[in-house]
């Protein structure tokens, strides 16, 4: 173990107790593992993702992906024995409300007060839940819909959390887009309040997306920016990773929705589902049908799509 020992000169001393209490308030804060962060399932196609950020490097010490059955977030107070409790009881197949009660029933340190959970499952019922504890730093908080669960400690204020929420729940894209766009929400100086002088979101972030049949230790997508330097925003930087990723992995042709080689009526009837009936898309699929290069499908894509068959 690691100690610190904090000395003070008598001069010191007559800056008064306030600033000893700020100073040692920022020290301990800046050796939090506090974030805001998002795990989320796909029960059609059991796709599993989580993403995250940080005024810390390395902040995706606290994703734990289990492709085909879930994710575990574990943050505030990060501690090993917590992740580890979480991710056996995901193992043996657990709900996540479950799992939650029983990291605040067996917290190492007998103190779940400080710590912040969130868990999403691939199970049909009771598939997300959230915890965060009432002496997390503020702002705190965390927001939980069908297949997600959004959370974050140290932040500027509830916006960032509802602003992921927002860009997840109405990103018209694949699975992956949505989670990389909800990060995305949080893109603002200062979201984790630490970073605010840097004028920055944070200082690390990443994204992971597992498939069914992935490994744990070998997930699809594993997108990592441990560090940036003061005036670089790592969203930006994994942006630019997933970016990259999608043009070395994805095929796709424009227009050409359903593959088959040739731009016809059978696409147009495909995007017509996606942007009218909401029906499930994968990210070559969408990628496909995304004309207009904005962030939405709509009645635009469809007219181009059109034009494009008659010439």
């Amino acid at each position: 173990m690691r100690f610190i020992y904090l000395c003070f000169s008598p001069k010191l001393n007559r800056l008064g107790s306030n600033f000893f209490k700020k100073s040692v308030l920022l020290f301990f804060i800046n050796f939090l593992f506090s974030t805001f962060s998002i795990v989320a399932v796909d029960q059609v196609s059991g796709t599993v993702g989580s993403a995250g950020a940080s005024c810390i490097s390395g902040s995706v010490i606290i994703s734990d992906i289990y492709p085909g059955l879930g994710a575990v977030h574990t943050q505030s107070y990060w501690h090993s024995s917590n992740q580890e409790l979480a991710g056996d009881m995901m193992i043996q197949g657990h709900s996540p409300s479950y799992i939650i009660d029983q990291l605040v029933l067996n917290d190492v340190s007998n103190n779940p007060s400080i710590r912040q959970y969130g868990i999403v499952t691939l199970l049909s019922i009771g598939s997300q839940d959230a915890y965060t504890g009432e002496n997390c730093f503020d702002w705190k908080g965390h927001k939980v819909g069908d297949n997600y669960s959004i959370q974050g400690n140290i932040l500027l204020s509830s916006d960032i959390l509802e602003s992921m929420e927002n860009n997840f729940l109405n990103f018209q894209g694949s699975f992956e887009q949505k989670i990389m766009h909800s990060l995305q929400g949080a893109n603002v100086a200062g979201a984790d309040i630490r970073c605010l002088d840097g004028e920055t979101s944070s200082i690390s972030a990443f994204i992971r997306i597992a498939y069914i049949d992935d490994l744990q230790s070998n997930l699809t997508m594993d997108l990592n920016v441990n560090y940036t330097p003061e005036g670089s925003e790592p969203i930006d930087s994994l942006q630019v990773l997933f970016d990259s990723w999608i043009s070395e992995n994805i095929e796709f042709g424009f227009g050409d929705i359903n593959s088959d080689q040739t731009v016809d009526i059978l696409d147009v009837v495909m995007l017509v589902s996606f942007v009218l009936d909401g029906a499930i898309i994968d990210l070559q699929q969408s990628l496909s049908s995304n004309l207009n290069g904005d962030i939405f499908l709509n009645i635009q894509d469809i007219i181009i799509l059109i034009n494009l068959i008659l010439g």
